[in-house]
């Protein structure tokens, strides 16, 4: 009898033949498949609030599980903080960590499946975000997280344009060189206006097309377009407590980089849990539809 190792038995439970989007609708949408067009509603900071403390709940619910998940993205943040910090690459050293901001709701998307699976069944394990892999949405998940890997790469390039603008072309001689360059020339002060501009931009971007299009295809059966649509929409009617959670996100995952990434291992499981509970809020549930009365244009316009 052959024992696997932890990458053996996770290879087993991805294995492509017979797992990538091998659910049915009702099974993996037993209480929401075919639920109709998603409906978007206002909500306040206090909601905001409790969206919060509902994810800090799901983290203190599994708190080792998801901290023993999540300690892929601090180590793969120190990998990549190293790789950088010699050459060329360290003026990308700081739009790097900023971009996790980009590719969060891709990275989280396991997480927001932890937290379904306890709604559904009352337990959590970080087993559940294996069964994402099974969604009938898995394609348009796929989709949707390519278009925010190439946002990040993009992000990178106008990065590393703004350097060569302002402070380039030539590499720095070293990080203290690179650092008194940014903070202590006008050529720093304007690298970091044009950056902070350009960051606020791909910010405000990432956040209309998914700050509850990932968690959406978990929980219904929509498609690509209905899930940015529904995004927009969301972002549209609550601009408030979405810029508001934006924010909260952005400095979180700043100070979660500060301490060699480490911090990333509680911030980006609170972040995540606490997403799916903000989606709750926005998208009213199958249940409730017909309690809540609302205007069409609070209907996500169709999409395939």
């Amino acid at each position: 009898m052959h024992i696997r190792n932890p990458m053996e038995w996770v290879a087993g439970q991805i294995d492509t033949t017979n797992v990538i989007g091998s659910a049915t609708p009702a099974e993996y949408w037993p209480v929401t498949a075919g639920a109709g067009m998603p409906v978007v509603r206002k909500i306040t900071l206090a909601e905001l609030r409790e969206a919060i403390r509902e994810g800090l709940r799901d983290f203190a619910a599994a708190r080792t599980d998801v901290i023993f998940l999540c300690l892929i993205y601090p180590l793969v943040g120190i990998f990549i903080a190293m790789a950088e910090a010699h050459g060329r690459l360290l003026p990308l050293l700081l739009p790097t960590a900023a971009g996790f901001v980009l590719i969060g709701p891709l990275a989280a998307v396991g997480l927001y499946e932890m937290s379904r699976q306890r709604e559904l069944t009352g337990k959590i394990s970080w087993l559940d975000t294996f069964k994402v892999i099974r969604s009938p949405s898995i394609g348009a998940i796929t989709g949707l997280g390519l278009l925010l890997i190439g946002l990040y790469l993009a992000w990178l390039a106008v990065a590393q344009v703004i350097y060569d603008f302002t402070l380039g072309p030539l590499p720095p001689a070293s990080i203290w060189q690179f650092a008194q360059s940014v903070f202590t020339t006008p050529a720093g002060w304007v690298m970091i206006g044009l950056g902070l501009f350009a960051g606020v931009l791909f910010g405000l971007g990432v956040l209309a097309i998914s700050v509850v299009s990932f968690p959406l295809m978990l929980d219904r059966q929509v498609g690509f377009a209905t899930a940015i649509s529904t995004s927009a929409l969301a972002l549209r009617r609550n601009p408030g407590p979405l810029a508001a959670w934006s924010l909260i996100v952005a400095i979180s995952l700043f100070l979660g980089t500060l301490p060699c990434f480490i911090g990333l291992v509680v911030v980006l499981p609170v972040l995540g849990h606490t997403t799916w509970h903000l989606y709750r809020k926005v998208v009213v549930p199958p249940a409730d539809m017909g309690k809540v009365i609302l205007p069409a244009h609070d209907l996500a316009a169709p999409g395939p």
